[in-house]
């Protein structure tokens, strides 16, 4: 199994819950309401933090003219998308979940600036492009007094939501922005939950999505955050295996809500058995542990990392275990679990149950 010359294929991860269609799996509670902000003080929100745009790193795809456009609608006083916004049930903060191309299009044009970037030696003044001749070449301290008084008090409609319940997790914001972000490339599970569920446990897994130990079991970054749903599959099924239902999806949705902002004893043990854990698999399997068949295999990635965390303290002869790990793999049992159905309730049961009866072989 430590046969580290296996090249690594394009497509890194096997995960067949990806293939699973996700409903939701029951009825939320959610009270809405709309609300007409001027520009003016929607920009002042956003400056402010009152209103933000997740840290989440999509890109900003609209060009020069596009935005402009956006300034000359309202300009010329015609009707433009209203956006939707989140409130934070702690912070009473609101999340834009969609609209943030028009937003962030204000804002570049209330700042002067196009589409900043940080570390930029120059930037790009935002000048109106592609616009009526009145406006064009324009900054917003350009307009004429009259033309930047409209700007200011022209209204976007928001549409304000908070879910009611169940209170014990937010997880109807995970199915709203997942139906409202349509536009380009359709967003994965752990994107959307890089940019809803903000805070100390998402900062972690970002962290640890850098641990050199890490990355040399899974391989280069995936652009799509695959890496880090792993780490937060890891910490959901070591966490809560007990509790799991399927969907995979909103399970690992209602843990990464529930515990967004562990304590930091908590976030300690996490790092503390993560990074225990990957180094123990690094040295003692190789590399390709969580690949029995070339490419990374999120079920057994999941079964081998919560099997070996918590045993860590145990009395593991981890040596001999890892020698005989391809009799595991060989198992068809097994194999069945981490390749067929992975998600289902009873699967996810049957590979934990054969695992543990594996590596009980090993106990000393």
């Amino acid at each position: 199994m430590n046969g580290n010359n296996i090249e690594e294929l394009d497509d890194p991860v096997i995960d067949v819950e990806d293939n699973e269609d996700l409903s939701s799996p029951q009825i939320y509670g959610i009270s809405s309401y709309g609300a007409d902000y001027d520009v003016d003080g929607l920009v002042k929100r956003l400056r402010r933090g009152d209103i933000f745009i997740p840290p989440f790193q999509r890109d900003y795809v609209w060009n020069q003219a596009e935005a402009s456009r956006l300034i000359e609608s309202l300009l010329l006083g015609l009707p433009v998308p209203g956006v939707f916004l989140a409130k934070e049930s702690d912070s009473n903060k609101l999340s834009v979940i969609d609209g943030q191309q028009r937003l962030k299009s204000l804002l570049f044009f209330y700042e002067g600036f196009f589409n900043p970037k940080e570390g930029d030696a120059r930037k790009r003044v935002f000048k109106l492009k592609n616009v009526q001749d009145k406006f064009e070449g324009k900054t917003y301290e350009e307009l004429e007094e009259d033309d930047r008084i409209n700007l200011d008090d022209s209204i976007i409609h928001a549409t304000i939501i908070k879910q009611e319940t169940p209170t014990d997790d937010n997880t109807s914001i995970y199915h709203v922005f997942e139906r409202l972000n349509t536009g380009g490339r359709k967003l994965t599970p752990q994107e959307i939950r890089s940019a809803i569920y903000i805070g100390k446990l998402n900062d972690l897994i970002a962290e640890l999505n850098e641990y050199p130990t890490w990355r040399e079991l899974f391989g280069k970054k995936n652009n799509r955050l695959k890496d880090q749903e792993m780490i937060l599959r890891f910490f959901a099924i070591y966490t809560s295996l007990d509790s799991y239902s399927k969907p995979l999806k909103e399970f690992l949705n209602k843990f990464n809500g529930r515990y967004r902002n562990p304590t930091d004893t908590e976030l300690d043990r996490l790092r503390t058995i993560f990074k225990r854990t990957t180094d123990i698999i690094y040295e003692r399997i190789g590399k390709n542990a969580f690949r029995p068949d070339r490419v990374f295999n999120a079920a057994a990635f999941e079964v081998l990392m919560v099997g070996i965390a918590n045993r860590i303290e145990g009395n593991i002869d981890f040596g001999t275990f890892s020698e005989n790990i391809d009799s595991l793999y060989k198992n068809q049992d097994f194999v069945d679990s981490i390749t067929r159905a992975t998600s289902d309730d009873k699967v996810v049961e049957e590979r934990h149950r054969l695992f543990n009866e594996y590596i009980n072989q090993y106990v000393q």
